[in-house]
């Protein structure tokens, strides 16, 4: 029967001037599926298309969470924006507020030099915003809040950042300091924001201020009465999968008062992705190694995906926060 198809195929291939059309009708015809095999080359097996390759999973970050520490104290909270979408996360009394400390020094140096405007930056002010900055010197920062206005500098920070929660502080005795200014995490997270983003500095100094921020110095044993070793929570609490992406900048912020006798600690990191803080205050007798350590938690807690365990801080459980 075979040969007989063969024939009448061949016949209507001459008389349709076809000749590509006698394999494929062949192939119909005697029972294959007509399909090419894969490279071109005989035998007709279908010869499945390799799998895509896998795509790489997306580099580690800070995303929002579930965070829970062993806090013994009156005061603790914190916030993680997510620099691309502007979507702040954090604790219930993220909106609550703690006295600043040094973490507000990066806004006085970032206003002066927007202040600045087209003037020269003197040698003696860039020495005071590096050592405002990274050693957290408490003379270099009075100068420089002095220049830029005192109060109004304040005032500029909460219109130019955005900031809703933030005011200046009451506690008598210490009106007008600007270490005793209110801030809540939520707020702080956006002044990190304002600083990164160029908002607070402008186009033209805002790199030398992250720069700044980046090359802070000094752990916690490095303090001194007016500065000191400011390399320390959040930076502790990344992995080097997240510090090898970029520059941390930040600005911690911590005083022992005598007026509650309470320690008054704020750690604050921004990279390109994000900004964070964490807030708190607690008794002077647990040293500011246990803030630097609670601030090093949180951070752990809140990388994505999760590389391990979260620190422990040596304290009794209270419930999760």
């Amino acid at each position: 029967m075979r040969p007989r198809v063969t024939m009448v195929l061949a016949v209507v291939a001459v008389l349709l001037g076809g000749g590509m059309l006698v394999p494929a009708a062949y192939a119909r015809l005697s029972g294959g599926d007509g399909l090419p095999s894969i490279g071109g080359i005989g035998g007709g097996e279908n010869v499945p298309a390799p799998a895509p390759a896998p795509t790489a999973p997306p580099p580690p970050t800070l995303a929002a969470g579930p965070v829970s520490v062993n806090f013994r104290g009156e005061f603790f909270s914190w916030a993680l924006m997510d620099r691309a979408t502007g979507e702040i996360s954090g604790a219930e009394n993220m909106t609550e507020t703690n006295s600043t400390e040094s973490m507000i020094k990066i806004w006085f140096a970032s206003d002066y030099l927007k202040q600045l405007g087209s003037k020269p930056l003197s040698t003696e002010r860039k020495r005071q915003i590096t050592t405002a900055i990274r050693d957290s010197n408490d003379d270099s920062a009075n100068k420089l809040y002095e220049a830029d206005g005192k109060a109004a500098s304040i005032k500029r920070m909460i219109k130019t950042c955005g900031l809703t929660d933030t005011k200046p502080g009451t506690v008598p005795g210490y009106i007008g300091w600007w270490s005793f200014t209110r801030m809540s995490p939520q707020d702080a997270v956006r002044l990190g924001d304002c600083v990164a983003d160029g908002k607070a500095a402008g186009s033209k100094w805002t790199k030398f201020v992250l720069d700044e921020m980046a090359k802070v110095r000094g752990r916690v044993d490095d303090q001194q009465e007016r500065s000191g070793g400011g390399r320390w929570g959040i930076i502790d609490g990344l992995p080097e999968s997240i510090t090898s992406q970029g520059p941390v900048g930040m600005k911690n912020g911590w005083t022992r008062l005598n007026y509650d006798g309470n320690w008054h600690v704020n750690c604050l990191a921004v990279t390109d992705k994000w900004s964070l803080v964490v807030m708190m205050r607690y008794p002077g007798s647990s040293g500011l190694k246990y803030g630097a350590k609670v601030c090093a938690s949180v951070a752990t807690q809140l990388v994505t995906p999760q590389p391990g365990a979260a620190l422990k801080v040596p304290q009794q459980p209270v419930g999760k926060l």
